[in-house]
């Protein structure tokens, strides 16, 4: 393992870099908002959290290092909006280029999960739950985080046993 957090695809080198695991904080990066999830230390249950207006990097920051801070956060889970076959566009660039951010600003590991699907799937657990159209609009993102981030520590954790 090199010297300082890192950037990672790999579930592998991001539990390496977390031996012990913790509190980790996984993100949907919108175009106007970012949602929000959490889980346990021990990667079990992400759930949703909030859902941030997006706005310059500082004032994102700001929110977030709160949150981070409040948490004991280890680590990030960040959605990587790849194309369906894999390929990566200009929002995928897009979400690389924030976890270069994340990382200046919060010196945390960062794993970028491929989020494909995982906003419409949010979508269709929230009409299961019967949640309104215009309640759904409010969660979407948040809930969509937490697809994200209990795919990404499903991984993390069964490949420890």
């Amino acid at each position: 393992m090199g010297s300082g957090p890192l950037i990672t695809d790999s579930a592998a080198a991001y539990r390496d870099a977390l031996p012990d695991g913790g509190a980790l904080l996984g993100l949907d990066l919108g175009t106007k908002t970012i949602g929000i999830a959490t889980c346990d230390r021990e990667w079990r249950f992400a759930t949703a959290g909030k859902t941030l207006p997006r706005g310059k990097f500082g004032r994102d920051a700001e929110a977030l290092r709160a949150i981070l801070t409040e948490r004991g956060t280890k680590g990030i889970v960040l959605g990587l909006p790849r194309n369906m076959d894999g390929s990566e566009g200009p929002r995928a660039q897009a979400s690389r280029a924030y976890a270069r951010n994340l990382e200046q600003a919060f010196a945390l590991p960062i794993l970028l999960w491929d989020e494909r699907m995982s906003t419409v799937a949010a979508e269709r657990d929230l009409i299961g739950q019967d949640t309104s159209r215009a309640k759904r609009a409010g969660k979407i993102d948040s809930h969509a985080a937490a697809i994200i981030l209990q795919g990404a520590i499903d991984t993390l954790a069964g490949a420890s046993f």
